[in-house]
């Protein structure tokens, strides 16, 4: 991808739906599970902080929208077609503009994949996870093996694009059966396979298991192996690993997340979602935002319903936050980090901006590449990439 390319940023829109039908043991997201809910009542709120966000942001062309929960497939099609005729109303989009929307393979939600697509929903991502009953269970999904391979059966003939995760590195993983299952998911992947390595976050019931020594995962050795052969499978199927846990054919790339990832704006909508919003200002200027809105589903909806947005806070990033952020984020591809976008997100060059004797030892390291193109991490940088942006903002280290 071009220099030019990697800066041409749309607007993007993040919806969350915080439903879903039980809580996975390691998941860490802002997810609830509810015995009944209002659909109209949560159509017309979203709808409504949609709105107020478009208020916010004239003049935008949007390139992308994500449905993320949570489990946005059990949410009413017609709310999704509703959020998405609004988003045209209120902006324009591109020609190629990517509407994705979070998935389970469960039998509910596969049979409204049509219903969907029929709502304006161009891409799905559904969260298999394993593709053995074993695994499947270990990892709380309510769903079987069987289920999951008629998901994406369904998927492939309903959606032009859909993306589908595995979680690796699970308790006594072994490296070969990784491998097996691995091709058998690039066998059945059309383009865009998310494969995440296993990782215990506080909060979760796993964290609970983990810290009492009920739940060992695989040392760093077992890990490196199996990282290893992720690379080899996905890169030998013609994936590139464009993200540090994204993996696609030319083209085929999450154009959503890519938004994030080049430090691009978008709007958050939905309890907890978060934004990075260019907010304009009484005298015309636009001041770089984060923005978060109510975690708590019930507060949310009140707040909408009240004040017509759930907002709960909201930041101007600081020329460093701004900095820190785009560097973390850039880095996690493999693409280079525009020096354009140094100016553009900070008003200096990278050897300026960034702590340059810090800088010189991670490329003499072999963890970072800096030439006309930009910033970058090699494959080594981006495999320890939290030490390497420890070293080089941290100077505590």
């Amino acid at each position: 991808m071009s220099q030019a390319n990697a800066e041409a940023v749309p607007f993007g829109i993040y919806i969350h739906w915080p439903f879903c039908l039980s809580k996975c043991p390691y998941c860490d997201f802002n997810s609830h599970v509810a015995d009944k809910i209002d659909h109209a009542r949560w159509r017309a709120a979203l709808r409504a902080e949609l709105a107020a966000g478009a208020a916010r942001h004239p003049g935008r062309t949007v390139g992308s929208v994500f449905f993320g929960g949570g489990t946005p497939s059990l949410m009413d099609p017609e709310t999704a077609g509703a959020l998405i005729a609004d988003i045209k109303t209120f902006w324009p989009v591109t020609d190629d503009i990517e509407i994705t929307l979070e998935a389970n393979p469960g039998t509910v939600e596969i049979n409204r994949f049509s219903a969907f697509a029929a709502n304006g929903i161009n891409r799905v991502s559904i969260g298999i996870q394993a593709l053995n009953d074993r695994d499947l269970k270990f990892l709380g999904r309510v769903h079987n093996a069987a289920e999951a391979r008629r998901a994406l059966d369904v998927a492939a003939n309903v959606f032009d694009r859909f993306s589908f995760d595995l979680i690796y590195a699970r308790p006594e993983h072994d490296p070969e059966a990784w491998r097996r299952e691995l091709r058998e998911a690039l066998d059945i992947a059309r383009g865009h396979i998310s494969l995440y390595q296993l990782t215990i976050e506080p909060g979760t019931q796993f964290y609970t298991l983990h810290q009492r020594g009920d739940l060992v995962v695989p040392d760093e050795d077992l890990a490196t192996d199996l990282y290893e052969i992720t690379q080899e499978e996905t890169s030998a199927a013609g994936y590139s690993c464009y993200e540090v846990s994204n993996h696609a054919r030319p083209g085929q790339e999450s154009r959503h997340n890519l938004v994030y990832w080049r430090y691009g704006d978008y709007l958050g909508i939905g309890p907890g979602a978060h934004g990075r919003e260019a907010v304009i200002q009484p005298d015309g200027s636009t001041k770089p935002m984060a923005v978060r809105r109510h975690r708590a589903p019930e507060i949310w909806l009140d707040r909408v319903e009240k004040q017509g947005h759930g907002t709960q806070e909201e930041t101007a990033l600081e020329a460093d936050e701004r900095l820190i952020e785009m560097v973390m984020m850039g880095l996690r591809l493999n693409e280079p980090i525009p020096l354009g976008r140094f100016e553009r997100i900070i008003g200096k060059a990278p050897r300026k901006a960034l702590d340059s004797e810090r800088l010189e030892t991670l490329i003499a390291s072999g963890d970072l590449i800096f030439d006309h193109t930009g910033l970058r991490a090699t494959d080594q940088g981006r495999n320890r990439l939290n030490g390497v942006l420890r070293y080089l903002f941290d100077h505590s280290a």
